[in-house]
This record gives structure tokens, C-alpha cells and sequence, in this order.
């Protein structure tokens, strides 16, 4: 099983995602906040899915995705806020 992390936006908002076998698996959604930031707001695993990462691994493509972009993350979802502190690398995208 190969799990990568997609993401779909539009003009105000997007989310990332994975999907297994068609079928979203997880999610985190965010909102852009002005020109230079987006505000992530929720992450969901679906159950069974606890252990293997997905959260971290949504985290992950949003911290790629601000870099690319050159805006900022406020993480007002308690599980990705958790996850970018832990991670002294993350920090220059708060």
C-alpha cells in the first residue's frame, strides 16, 4: 500500500488528505487567512487507522506546501499545533 498525502484548495480554504483504496482514509482542513497564511483548523483520522501516521504525515505536506508558497501556519488544530511544536525544524513556518 503506498499512502501519499494530496491536497485540493480553492480561492478560501483547502484540505489534505490520504486515500486507500479509494477511499479518504484522513484529512486536515485548513483556511487561508489573508495573502500569507493559512489557519489549519481540524484533523481527522478515520478509526483503524490510529498508529500509522497519517496525521503526521499531513502535517508534514502542509509545513512543504507553506514553504513553497513562502506564508506562515497558524495551527489552531490541537493535533497539528502538537505536532509543529515537537518538531524544532517546523518552526520557521509559525
Amino acid at each position: 500500500m503506498n499512502e501519499t498525502v494530496k491536497f485540493e484548495l480553492n480561492d478560501k480554504n483547502g484540505y489534505f488528505y490520504i486515500e486507500v483504496d479509494g477511499k479518504v482514509e484522513a484529512k486536515m482542513t485548513f483556511v487561508f487567512a489573508g495573502d500569507d497564511k493559512i489557519i489549519i483548523d481540524h484533523t481527522e483520522v478515520n478509526p483503524g487507522n490510529n498508529g500509522k501516521g497519517y496525521g503526521k504525515m499531513m502535517v508534514v505536506k502542509s509545513v512543504d506546501f507553506a514553504r513553497a508558497k513562502n506564508i506562515k501556519i497558524i495551527p489552531l488544530c490541537p493535533f497539528a499545533k502538537s505536532v509543529i511544536n515537537k518538531i524544532p525544524e517546523f518552526q520557521d513556518i509559525l
